[in-house]
């Protein structure tokens, strides 16, 4: 007889979020565009990853490669005049702003077999690492509760693609561990530690004390806000635009407070006052 050994999966899949920099084009000239990075980069080893918005026509390929000559390292574009030449260089292609990533659904009736599981569970993953590595749970396996407004029966019609989902999480996220849902609101009745992450592509709400990184509008939901009873982030970001705990205005730490993102002000963060 031998000894069992425990197999090691060969791949595994969890959400980190990845901060990125934006570039918008207006110009196909190379010399140009050379010129304005030599002038606001101070070295050419930044390793920064950046997404390319242009509204004009690229030779993507060469504009690739003069950004790697100054360290900077794309990553994919904007949706648009460039999603061909995207494709053929395999970069990735990113939503337009206000754009989302539509979580689509049957219109017909739902099977009783169907009916039994609760839609937010499959669109909802918990990630844990520790000194064993990193292992991804359901919230279910998590001990984590979710509840819904209504569960949907023989006789219920799903509603069209825009259609919401709110998640509930009743356990608190704790460091090393993150949250992704996609398709509505995420709600944590629970605290958010240091170290933990908390994302939705809708609106992010934290009854309990919130520390770690939140995310909302993660696929460009410029409408997508974020709701803290207790609010102190190392990171908070809606719509793609974020803001590192030592920008946070100091009054608003520890203090209710709703951050959303405003078109040429970027995150404005307000205290919630009681009525």
């Amino acid at each position: 007889m031998t000894a069992a050994t425990e197999v090691t999966p060969s791949l595994k899949m969890y959400g980190k979020m990845l901060t990125f920099t934006r570039i918008k084009l207006e110009t196909a000239d190379h010399s140009e565009i050379d010129a304005y990075l030599a002038a606001n980069l101070s070295n050419k080893n930044s390793q920064i990853p950046v997404i390319i918005d242009s509204n004009v026509e690229q030779d993507l390929d060469a504009l690739v490669d003069l950004f790697w000559s100054w360290g900077l390292q794309p990553i994919g574009v904007v949706t648009g005049i460039l999603d061909e030449a995207a494709k053929a260089l395999r970069l990735a292609i990113f939503p337009g702003d206000g754009k989302r990533i539509e979580l689509l659904r049957p219109t017909k009736k739902q099977t009783a077999a169907a009916a039994s599981i609760p839609q937010a569970t499959v669109n909802a993953t918990v990630t844990t690492e520790n000194e064993e590595g990193t292992k991804t749970v359901s919230p279910a396996q998590a001990q984590s509760t979710v509840n819904e407004v209504a569960v949907p029966t023989e006789e219920t019609i799903f509603a069209e693609a825009d259609a919401m989902t709110t998640l509930f999480y009743d356990q608190m996220l704790r460091s090393g561990q993150s949250i992704n849902h996609v398709g509505g609101d995420l709600v944590l009745t629970d605290s958010v530690n240091n170290g933990a992450e908390a994302i939705t592509d809708n609106s992010l709400h934290v009854y309990g004390r919130a520390q770690g990184r939140l995310v909302a509008g993660a696929t460009g939901d410029k409408d997508a806000r974020i709701f803290c009873q207790r609010f102190n982030p190392s990171l908070v970001s809606v719509a793609g635009t974020y803001c590192l705990h030592d920008s946070i205005p100091a009054e608003m730490i520890d203090k209710p407070v709703q951050v959303r993102f405003v078109e040429g002000q970027g995150l404005v963060f307000e205290i919630i006052k009681d009525s």
